[in-house]
């Protein structure tokens, strides 16, 4: 890593754009000169960009993201941002709770997906610099009424981002609520760790530790059982090449669009390392630990152009790979796993490390 990375992290602050209704959208950067620097935007409490260094020093835009408003809050609403109150999908808007159901609000699909159509991704977040044991970042909340997009209670979301020197990037979650409800909050965050608008991720070497995964139906809802990864394109247990396990032929590949969209069952429980992507050509090498038991990757496979990132390059297939720390899709509707309800009283906790580093 470079001398300069071993600086005082420091950050900044910028009002840099507006929504449609007037209001500012706030900008934070942070990080150590020479390492690896974040940008996070209030709107969606997004990841916007992080820049680390490969193994000659060179620092590049390691996400993805829409390069305007009008793509954040439309097909690029997803990118890099903290979406719930439900991540993943809930069936058919159907959640079921202490003997009442619940009908939430439905995209085209006619399920509900990440909160809603206007879940927590499109809402602008407060927040606040923080600085605390040699990390710097910032802490944002957001209040989401009872009757949100038709999820009972009224509940109070904290997504922290907290940088070191050593470019370890921790997102810690809490949530309290004022009535039983579900809560599964994640990033969305797209990596190329070649670089933004570089090109496919299909060369890049991903690990997941996880001898489970949960097969899917046409409409990418959880077929039920949770089936062991080995003799599929499912595991990932030893290192390989995306490409390689794309190219397999398996059924479970054609229904997610010729890719990844899938729920992995994490080993092991606390907080531990689960997966681990390498670009070889630039050495960036990302190290994912979580407190999550499960891991969606979604490879990108219906990307199409219609989101130019920042570097000006639109994003086509597998421009990106999305590697979602968070409970299991569709909980609600499958008491066998493990739980998001959340009561009054508790307080919801969850918390995942991006580490990054360049191998020589």
């Amino acid at each position: 890593m470079p001398p300069e990375a071993s600086a005082r992290p420091s950050i900044t602050q910028a009002e840099v754009a507006t929504l449609p209704d007037g209001r500012w959208i706030t900008r934070w950067t942070f990080g150590a000169p020479g390492g690896v620097t974040a940008e996070v935007l209030s709107l969606g409490a997004r990841l916007e960009a992080l820049h680390a260094p490969d193994r000659d020093g060179h620092r590049s835009n390691v996400v993805l993201g829409g390069d305007r408003v009008a793509e954040l809050l439309g097909d690029a609403a997803y990118f890099g941002a903290t979406v719930g109150r439900y991540a993943n999908r809930v069936a058919r808007g159907t959640l079921p709770l202490d003997g009442a159901v619940h009908r939430l609000a439905t995209q085209d699909t006619g399920h509900t997906l990440h909160g809603g159509p206007d879940g927590f991704a499109t809402r602008l977040w407060e927040g606040t610099p923080v600085r605390e044991d040699r990390r710097v970042g910032v802490r944002l909340r957001l209040h989401s009424p009872d009757g949100d997009q038709g999820f009972p209670g009224a509940l109070t979301a904290q997504v922290t981002y907290l940088l070191d020197a050593a470019g370890e990037l921790t997102i810690d979650y809490r949530a309290v609520t004022d009535a039983p409800t579900v809560v599964n909050l994640t990033n969305h965050a797209y990596f190329n760790l070649a670089g933004e608008g570089s090109g496919t991720v299909l060369d890049h070497l991903l690990r997941v530790d996880a001898a489970g995964y949960l097969p899917v139906d046409d409409d990418l809802i959880p077929r039920g059982p949770v089936e062991p990864v080995a003799g599929t394109p499912f595991d990932l247990r030893e290192t390989r090449a995306i490409a390689d396990r794309l190219t397999e032929r398996h059924p479970q590949l054609a229904l997610a669009g010729g890719g990844y969209d899938h729920n992995w069952v994490l080993d092991g429980t606390g907080l531990r390392t689960v997966a681990v992507l390498t670009d070889p050509a630039s050495g960036r090498r990302l190290e994912i630990r979580t407190t999550e038991p499960g891991l969606q990757v979604y490879t990108g496979n219906l990307f199409d152009g219609a989101v130019t990132g920042r570097s000006g390059r639109p994003y086509r297939a597998h421009a990106g790979i999305a590697l979602e720390t968070q409970h299991f899709p569709d909980s609600p509707n499958h008491p066998e796993y493990p739980s998001t309800v959340l009561r009054p009283g508790e307080e919801y906790r969850s918390t995942t490390v991006y580490r990054f580093t360049a191998d020589r």
